[in-house]
């Protein structure tokens, strides 16, 4: 199962991405924490996006796609995949269909700006990992550690509110043009993700097996 996640940053797309990858045993790929990895490490790549990552700006496609290319061609991609963050662009998308990628299936998760703007001022991610959490609606076993390792929780430059309304402008102008894109080739699933996690969780597997 080769799938792709959409939706605004704040839609909650690495909730599900790590639910489906527990479910189906796949991969859940997120470019986002590629990058920040890339940067943790002082890549020159990591550098290089660093910029465009403090500015809520996405960071250039030829960046972007040689690390997905990369991360497509190993082995634990081979039985299926979550893209989470990748394709960001129409250009993003058409690239992904020159490498001969057949996506099974592309889910949209929709959340209004006003809901994530609230949901992102309330995130918290782990230093080390990247695992990602929230105040209320995914708090961790304690506060302000991460479960998975322990390390520390922090507010994310690009969760502060003048870098969210910029990176919400930057999603509707570039990013949701790829419903239109993939509705066109019968891909597209619009799941609504409004309520709890576990609501939109079962919306979005009763999408995956329609």
């Amino acid at each position: 199962m080769k799938l792709i996640l959409l939706g605004a940053p704040g839609a909650g797309k690495g909730t599900q991405a790590e639910i489906i990858c527990d479910k189906f045993g796949i991969p859940a790929i997120s470019t986002g924490n590629i990058i920040r990895e890339a940067l943790k490490n002082g890549t020159e790549m990591g550098l290089q996006a660093k910029s465009y990552m403090d500015a809520g700006s996405l960071v250039p496609d030829e960046v972007v796609i040689g690390i997905i290319k990369e991360r497509l061609a190993k082995d634990d991609c081979q039985n299926g995949f979550i893209l989470d963050g990748f394709p960001r662009t129409v250009p993003q998308a058409e690239a992904l269909d020159e490498m001969k990628i057949e996506i099974d299936k592309v889910i949209d998760i929709e959340v209004s700006d006003e809901d994530i703007t609230a949901r992102l001022s309330g995130r918290r991610v782990c230093e080390k990992c990247g695992a990602s959490y929230h105040v209320e609606h995914k708090p961790p076993k304690t506060e302000g550690v991460c479960d998975r390792d322990g390390g520390r929780l922090i507010i994310r430059k690009d969760d502060e509110p003048a870098t969210i309304r910029d990176r919400l402008n930057v999603y509707h102008q570039q990013t949701e043009p790829l419903k239109d894109y993939y509705a066109k080739a019968g891909k597209l699933a619009v799941v609504k993700g409004a309520g709890t996690v576990e609501e939109t969780t079962a919306r979005t597997l009763k999408a995956l097996e329609a």
